[in-house]
């Protein structure tokens, strides 16, 4: 068991919403894994962190690829030793058009994002949370 602060997954940790809970969450002594597509984005958002970003780990990951979420949590178990929270924010809205005028492609990759992505990394999360000392997060 690790008796360090609570760790957390963030994703699309590269700007808005995920960035503000990523700066929250360091403020309040977590250790915060910053994902999302963007790498130069994620580290932008590192670099805002100023002294909280020793306990901040840039993992760039397309929460639609099931590989890289499972690689996503094998980093943050095998950097920190346990896994207790997911904020579970990467999400896509598709070009700014009418909904009619929405091609299937586009589509594809708003359910791909924000629906499977959201699935996969609660699916490796929750994996993680019900296997480590003490289960679940803290």
């Amino acid at each position: 068991m690790d008796d360090g602060p609570p760790t957390a997954i963030v994703t699309g940790a590269g700007s808005g919403i995920g960035r503000a809970v990523a700066r929250a969450l360091l403020a309040d002594r977590w250790r915060v894994a910053l994902a999302g597509r963007r790498e130069d984005a994620l580290h932008d958002t590192l670099a805002e962190l100023r002294g909280a970003a020793h306990d901040a780990l840039v993992v760039p990951t397309d929460v639609r690829d099931a590989e890289a979420v499972r690689a996503l949590t094998r980093r943050v178990l095998d950097e920190w030793g346990r896994l207790d929270l997911l904020f579970n924010n990467a999400g896509v809205f598709g070009l700014p058009a009418p909904f009619h005028e929405f091609d299937l492609e586009q589509w594809r990759t708003v359910v791909e994002t924000n629906l499977t992505g959201s699935f996969l990394c609660a699916r490796e999360a929750f994996g993680a949370m019900k296997s480590q000392q003490p289960p679940g997060g803290r």
